[in-house]
């Protein structure tokens, strides 16, 4: 036997960029991206959601195009289908793989990407299989995609009912996060994408943590501020996770941002992705939450200060779809599945600090959903 053992290293960069007005023609961020000093052929892909709320979206990136020598735009913005259903519909995928093709979009052209979440997820997904792979520029307009979805390295579309079935690992060739964006956002999605700020904050953080409690009437009440921080904030803390995990394409089966969202995409399927993944996300942490409390794992204060800060941020910490608690227990398999290999759930020993666990016990998981069940009940009888 003959053996030729090779390996492959392979460093990714990408700048994160913050800035208010991206396609005001005064501001060079996108240009400076994008051509470098060469021309370069541009696909724009907006979400229709942001394309109602910002009417006069299509005509400024227009006008960008035309005011800054290089940028050719290949056509008119492609308006694609937004929410979580646009990751449900394969036409999605398949109408951005044709207009690169349709429109030359090689792999020194570019798609940005101008949307939230599951916009940029879709997309993402299309353009890392067109050509095997063309460069993504993404512009994300949500809470929750500018602090961490649009950050990673993941693109993934829903097939045969389970979230992200379908994807790739693709780092984008840079996110531009344009805040203005932010303060179109309907209650929903302005306070939805905090819990994502909550989740690594209670990984890696506490100081963060606090000033989450500290500012949370501030975020409710739309401060931007408050947002700005926290938006960059985790930001940071999901990139320098990514940096310095030692598996950015997760190889393993450990998957410690994931924090709550083992029961949060079983929760996003049950009600058919009318609960929005910031606000399963929600949910998913105070079930986790709840089970290192009664494990004996999580001291009850700082149980209780988790689920205080969802109260104080206007994010419910209990739906009535957790009560069929049979589903809820199959997802863990399923999110074993989709990680591969032995089941690995992050919980938390304190503020800050999480741990792996390798099984989780099914009575204890039915005990937690009773008692966020009785509190909401508690808490709605108070509010009555």
């Amino acid at each position: 036997m003959r053996t030729i053992d090779q390996t492959v290293n392979v460093t990714f960069h990408y700048p994160v960029h913050f800035t208010e007005g991206l396609f005001r023609a005064d501001n060079p961020l996108l240009a400076d991206t994008l051509t470098q000093n060469e021309p370069k052929r541009v696909l724009f892909v907006v979400d229709e959601g942001v394309a109602e709320h910002h009417p006069e979206l299509i005509g400024e990136i227009e006008r960008y195009c035309e005011a800054w020598e290089g940028l050719e735009s290949s056509t008119s913005p492609l308006v694609v289908q937004g929410g979580e259903a646009t990751k449900n519909n394969p036409a999605n995928v398949e109408a951005v793989q044709r207009a690169v093709h349709e429109f030359g979009i090689d792999r020194h052209a570019y798609v940005v990407v101008i949307g939230g979440g599951a916009v940029i997820d879709m997309v993402g997904y299309a353009a890392a299989t067109a050509h095997r792979g063309v460069r993504l520029v993404r512009v994300p307009t949500t809470v929750l995609s500018q602090n961490d979805s649009a950050v990673g390295v993941k693109n993934s579309v829903n097939a045969f009912g389970k979230k992200n079935f379908l994807g790739t690992f693709a780092p984008p060739f840079a996110v531009l996060n344009d805040l203005n964006f932010l303060t179109t956002l309907d209650k929903r999605d302005w306070l939805g994408g905090v819990s994502e700020a909550v989740k690594v904050a209670l990984l890696k953080d506490e100081t963060f943590f606090t000033f989450l409690e500290d500012n949370a009437e501030r975020l409710v009440k739309r401060d931007m501020k408050a947002m700005e921080h926290a938006v960059y904030r985790c930001a940071e803390l999901h990139l320098h996770h990514i940096a310095t995990s030692g598996d950015p394409f997760e190889f393993g089966s450990s998957r410690p941002l994931d924090f709550g969202h083992w029961a949060a995409h079983k929760l996003e399927a049950m009600t058919d992705y009318s609960l929005r993944h910031g606000e399963a996300v929600a949910i998913g942490i105070t079930l986790d939450s709840t089970y290192a409390y009664l494990k004996g794992m999580l001291s009850e204060t700082n149980w209780r200060r988790i689920l205080d800060l969802f109260d104080a941020l206007d994010l419910e910490t209990y739906t009535s779809e957790l009560s069929d608690t049979e589903s809820i227990v199959s997802g863990l398999n399923e999110f074993r599945e989709h990680l591969g290999g032995r089941l690995t759930i992050m919980l938390l020993e304190g503020i800050g600090q999480g741990v792996e666990v390798h099984e989780m016990d099914a009575d204890i998981i039915v005990q937690s959903i009773d008692l966020l069940q009785s509190r909401a009940r508690k808490t709605t009888r108070r509010a009555a």
